[in-house]
């Protein structure tokens, strides 16, 4: 059995996917990009400024189903460019108060609405 779960906190999607997907005690979050839910516009800056929203959106879905960012077991990366790993980091970090979770990053060469960035995760209730 699978439920979806929305917020209204995070950017809607755009193609055929939900915000995330519960199935028994497992949060499935689909890749966030750093679009402002307010605007529906890809933030300005750099990596540190497209870190951050990405983070927030990935927080705001979480808490829909009343979880925080240290219910976060596994977290998937994409980045478009490898030199923005440290900068990535240090934002990354600043989310994960206690144990970070497992981590996989990645190099690609191209994300939706060019941003620098992408990440999906597995949250455990």
């Amino acid at each position: 059995m699978k439920e979806v779960v929305f917020s209204e906190r995070a950017p809607k999607p755009i193609g055929p996917y939900s915000q995330a997907i519960k199935s028994s005690s497992l949060i499935f979050v689909s890749g966030q990009i750093p679009v402002d839910p307010n605007t529906n516009n890809v933030v300005s800056g750099g990596i540190r400024e497209q870190t951050k929203q990405v983070m927030e959106n990935i927080k705001a879905i979480l808490e829909a189903k009343g979880l925080s960012m240290d219910n976060v077991v596994m977290a998937f990366v994409y980045l478009k460019n490898m030199n923005d790993f440290p900068a990535f980091n240090e934002v990354y970090s600043s989310y994960f108060s206690k144990e970070p979770p497992a981590r996989v990053t990645v190099e690609v060469s191209r994300l939706p609405k060019d941003v620098l960035i992408e990440v999906a995760c597995i949250a455990s209730e």
